[in-house]
C-alpha cells in the first residue's frame, strides 16, 4: 500500500480484518460483489449500490472457490477481455471496477461508512 499510495496516504485510512466475517460484522455491506475472471456478468452490467463491498483476490489465484460458490451468480462479475489475453494486474482491475461504480453514481464524492470507503 505504501508504494501504491504514493503521496495520498494522508487521505487514506487503512483497516485490516482477520477474515471476511469480521469485515462483514464491522462494515455491514448491503451486498458483496466478487470481482473474478470466473464471473459471467461484465462489470458494467450490474448496478452498484453505495453500500456494496467489492471483493478482490490475489493476482496469482483470485478469490477462493468456496467464497465464489457462496455468492449468487449475479454477484460474481468480470472485466471483459479477449480470450487470448492475460488478465490485468490487481491495481488496474480495482481501478476499472471502482471507476465504473463511481461513474454510475455521477462521480459524486465518496463518504465513509463505518470508517470504510
Amino acid at each position: 500500500m505504501r508504494r501504491a499510495g504514493l503521496d495520498y496516504h494522508e487521505f487514506a485510512s487503512i483497516q485490516e480484518y482477520d477474515d471476511l466475517d469480521s469485515f462483514i460484522a464491522k462494515v455491514q455491506p448491503t451486498r458483496l460483489i466478487a470481482c473474478s475472471t470466473k464471473g459471467t456478468r461484465n462489470h458494467t452490467e450490474i448496478e452498484y449500490g453505495t453500500d456494496d463491498a467489492l471483493l478482490f483476490g490475489p493476482e496469482s489465484r483470485g478469490l477462493p472457490a468456496e467464497l465464489l460458490a457462496s455468492l449468487p451468480k449475479d454477484q460474481i462479475v468480470r472485466i471483459p477481455m479477449l480470450a487470448e489475453s492475460r488478465s490485468l494486474n490487481l491495481s488496474n482491475a480495482v481501478a476499472i471496477f471502482l471507476y465504473e461504480a463511481w461513474r454510475q453514481h455521477g462521480f459524486q464524492p465518496m463518504a465513509a461508512r463505518n470508517g470504510v470507503l
